[in-house]
């Protein structure tokens, strides 16, 4: 007897597993009684004992408590998201949500963190796995997801050792939710599955507290998460390196050289790129975000290179650094470039414990209004420059933002406690200023139009100050140069 795909998704039913999904055109219409008895039997015992938990298992511990102190008595869901998919059935790389993973230390798609109350204070936490394949139905091998089309996954007992939480099988959780009474709140916008079962038992305002929160608690980084972007930032210095050696390639081919070498570090050192390359070069350095990266790379204009390795434990670096190609600034290029440096500089200096968030951006906005004018480029005075934001034609974007998990780490924090609030030790963000002169802006003189410079570090606050985290790159433009004459040599 042969079943025909059909009748293997109707068997899967009857068990009360999700049917398995073949190609409607693939080689094969169904599986010989023979073959699927060979295929159960003889499989060596994988079964991994000698686990060690995950390295951030205290902090994550840690975390997970004070997300049960802010909501007592209510249950909270916080799933990783779904595959998603690029073209017919090939999908993207998956990367799980934030919140997901900073209380888990779990990446995998389809997991979905549930704190259950344990009365009015505290809650116990369960994660939601999907387990190995299935070896009696054939999951393993015919299905899409099965194993021997796209790797071992961990047993539930394995997950639990690693993360140091109660592991159960995500396809029950689902009616788990349903079931549930009392409060509830879910991080919304990743697991439409996961939403569907909880539609009674959410409002949209209680859930954005809870979101908003989360992303409140990313503020202050602890030492484990200090470690993770510091090694982010390492391999990034070494990234930005690579380039520098291979620039003479890129100017034999385009943009997409750069891109791909500084890809091949992220790759090889960390999970992956944290955003989008921008490898821009010429007049594409006045583009913010610049990411199709397949223009001309020529000697005598910048490169601005804006990039980031992110870590096995996705925190992510973002730094800058606008690169003279043949290696020399020209005098207009440096004079320019300059004027950031400065404005950069002003913008570190005024990061410490205790400052307002937006004193960085203001003082580094300050300098940039001065000097533009200066330039003659804006009618003065600088007070007035600044009250009108008239320097924003050129400078276009703000100072900097909060840097972790995500480049633009902490975006739905409220406004009070990121952009209203006050620096504590353990955050940690970028300072970025720039100045970008369009290469049809008719405003400023001809030999302007197509220079863009943006010089970004992460910079930590500590309890006495700063610490740049990426000083390891040279910033001021006869650093610079002397820096890429080394690795050119």
């Amino acid at each position: 007897m042969v079943l025909s795909v059909k009748e293997e998704a109707d068997v899967a039913d009857a068990a009360g597993e999700q049917p398995i999904k073949q190609r409607k055109n693939g080689l094969y219409t169904g599986v010989s009684d023979e073959l699927a008895a060979n295929m159960k039997s003889g499989w060596g015992d994988t079964e991994l004992r000698d686990l060690e938990p995950v390295p951030q298992v205290a902090e994550l511990a840690g975390r997970r408590e004070r997300l049960s102190a802010r909501f007592p008595g209510e249950r909270l869901v916080i799933p990783a998201g779904n595959l998603k998919t690029r073209s017919n059935d090939t999908e993207y790389p998956f990367r799980s949500s934030v919140e997901y993973a900073h209380l888990s230390g779990n990446q995998t798609e389809d997991g979905v963190l549930v704190l259950e109350p344990t009365g009015e204070r505290g809650h116990s936490a369960t994660l939601y796995l999907l387990p190995r394949s299935n070896r009696e139905n054939g999951e393993f091998w015919l299905d899409g997801q099965g194993e021997l089309w796209v790797g071992r996954r961990h047993s539930l007992t394995e997950s639990e050792k690693l993360y140091g939480l109660p592991c159960a099988d995500v396809r029950t959780v689902a009616d788990t939710l349903r079931e549930a009474t009392g409060p509830v709140r879910v991080v919304r916008g990743y697991d439409a599955g996961v939403e569907a079962a909880l539609a009674d038992k959410v409002t949209a305002e209680r859930d954005e507290e809870l979101r908003s929160f989360l992303s409140e608690m990313r503020l202050v980084k602890d030492e484990f998460e200090i470690g993770e972007l510091q090694k982010a930032v390492d391999s990034t210095v070494r990234g930005f390196e690579d380039v520098v050696r291979v620039l003479d390639k890129a100017e034999a081919t385009s943009e997409r050289y750069i891109e791909g070498t500084f890809f091949l570090r992220a790759r090889v050192e960390g999970n992956d790129v944290g955003y989008g390359s921008i490898c821009a070069a010429g007049p594409h350095a006045t583009t913010l975000h610049w990411m199709r990266n397949d223009g001309p790379v020529r000697s005598g204009e910048l490169l601005l290179l804006d990039a980031g390795v992110e870590t096995h434990t996705l925190y992510t670096a973002d730094v800058t650094r606008t690169l003279p190609v043949n290696g020399r600034f020209s005098a207009l290029q440096r004079k320019i470039y300059d004027a950031v440096y400065e404005a950069q500089e002003a913008g570190i200096a005024a990061v410490k414990p205790g400052a307002k968030y937006l004193d960085f951006h203001e003082a580094a906005q300050r300098v940039l209004a001065t000097r533009l004018v200066e330039w003659g480029l804006v009618e003065g005075p600088v007070e007035r420059v600044l009250e009108l934001g008239l320097q924003r034609r050129w400078t276009l974007h703000g100072t900097g933002h909060m840097l972790g998990m995500d480049v633009h780490d902490c975006a739905v924090a409220r406004r009070e406690t990121y952009a209203e609030g006050t620096l504590e030790p353990g955050m940690c963000l970028t300072v970025e200023p720039g100045l970008y002169f369009q290469a049809d802006d008719e405003t400023v003189p001809e030999e302007y139009r197509g220079i863009g410079v943006r010089i970004e570090d992460d910079i930590l606050v500590t309890e006495d100050g700063n610490r740049n985290l990426s000083a390891a790159l040279p910033r001021s433009s006869s650093d610079v140069e002397s820096w890429m004459a080394k690795l050119r040599a």
